[in-house]
C-alpha cells in the first residue's frame, strides 16, 4: 500500500473525533437522513421534521445533482441550499450536501455544516484540495471502482491541505451484479476500521438502489463496525424527481430507526467492538 502518512491508523493513538455542532462523529452514532434532492421548500421541511422525529441527527439534501444524463433533474442550486439550511435550523439539525465544483466550495460552505464529495468526484483532485483548504468537515464517498487504497489516498489530498476532518463513506462499488444499483462492500467497513483512524459511514440507499434492501444492509453495516448511516428519506418517494426507488418513506425510516437502535445496543455488548478493553475486563 502506498504511503498514507495522515490517514493510516498508526498515525494517531486514537480514532478521529469530528465535532459538528453538538455532535461528536466517532463517538455519537451518526444518522444522516433526508431526500436525494431538495425539490421545494415544503418538501425539505416535511422531510426534516420526519427524520428528526425518528431520531436522525443530521439532515441531507442535494442542491447540485451529478446525473448520468444531462437531461435529468440537476437540482435547484443555491435556492436548494437556502431551503436546506432553513429546514435544518428549524428542526435543529446540522446539514450536509454535495459540492461538485471547486468554484462552488465557498458558496456551499456558507450553507452546509458538512461538505460531501460524491463518488464521481472522489479523484477530482482540484476539488479535494479546495475542500481541504476549508475547516469544514468533509464526507468523502468511495468511487464506483475505487480500491480502498485509492480511497484513502483521496482522503490524503484533503488532509494534506490542512483539513483533518474527513469522514469516509462506503456507498457501494460497481460489480457484475445488475439486480442492485451497486454492491455494498460491507467488508470494506471492517477493513477501513483496521487501516485508518478516520470514521466511516455506510450509504445503503445508493449501494442497493432498492428500498427493501436498505434496512438489512444498514443493520449489516452496523455490525461491520460503521460509525454512521446515510439514508435517503422522501415524504412521497413515488413523486421524487430522482432516485425514487431507493428512498424510504418517513414511516419506513421510523421503523428502521427502531432496529438501528436495537442493533447498536447489541453491538455494544460484543467483545470485538471494545478493542480498548483487555481480555480480563470483558466477561465472555
Amino acid at each position: 500500500m502506498q504511503p498514507l502518512p495522515r490517514s493510516r491508523k498508526e498515525t494517531k493513538g486514537s480514532r478521529t473525533k469530528i465535532h459538528v455542532n453538538d455532535l461528536v462523529i466517532g463517538d455519537d452514532f451518526l444518522v444522516i437522513a433526508g431526500p436525494c434532492a431538495v425539490e421545494s421548500e415544503a418538501q425539505i421541511m416535511e422531510a426534516a421534521f420526519a427524520v428528526k422525529q425518528a431520531g436522525a441527527n443530521m439532515l441531507r439534501g442535494g442542491a447540485f445533482k451529478p446525473r448520468s444524463s444531462p437531461y435529468s433533474f440537476q437540482g435547484l442550486g443555491e435556492k436548494a441550499l437556502q431551503y436546506l439550511k432553513q429546514a435544518g435550523q428549524r428542526v435543529g439539525l446540522p446539514v450536509i450536501t454535495e459540492v461538485m465544483d471547486p468554484r462552488d466550495v465557498a458558496l456551499v460552505s456558507a450553507y452546509a455544516d458538512v461538505l460531501q464529495i460524491g463518488s464521481r468526484n472522489m479523484q477530482n483532485f482540484s476539488l479535494l484540495m479546495e475542500v481541504g483548504r476549508t475547516q469544514k468537515p468533509v464526507m468523502l464517498k468511495r468511487g464506483l471502482c475505487a480500491t480502498m487504497e485509492e480511497w484513502l489516498a483521496s482522503a490524503e489530498y484533503i488532509m494534506k491541505e490542512g483539513n483533518p476532518n474527513v469522514i469516509l463513506c462506503e456507498r457501494g462499488i460497481r460489480s457484475i451484479e445488475t439486480y442492485t444499483r451497486n454492491t455494498l462492500d460491507v467488508s470494506a467497513i471492517a477493513a477501513i476500521k483496521e487501516l485508518t483512524h478516520l470514521p466511516i459511514v455506510s450509504d445503503p440507499s445508493h449501494a442497493t438502489g432498492r428500498t427493501e434492501l436498505v434496512p438489512p444492509m444498514a443493520l449489516s453495516s452496523i455490525m461491520a463496525g460503521c460509525d454512521g448511516l446515510m439514508i435517503e428519506v422522501h415524504p412521497s418517494p413515488c413523486d421524487a424527481l430522482c432516485d425514487e426507488k431507493q428512498q424510504l418513506t418517513p414511516k419506513q425510516f421510523a421503523a428502521l430507526m427502531i432496529d438501528v437502535n436495537e442493533t447498536l445496543a447489541l453491538r455494544k455488548q460484543m467483545r470485538r467492538y471494545h478493542p480498548e478493553k483487555t481480555q480480563d475486563e470483558v466477561k465472555l
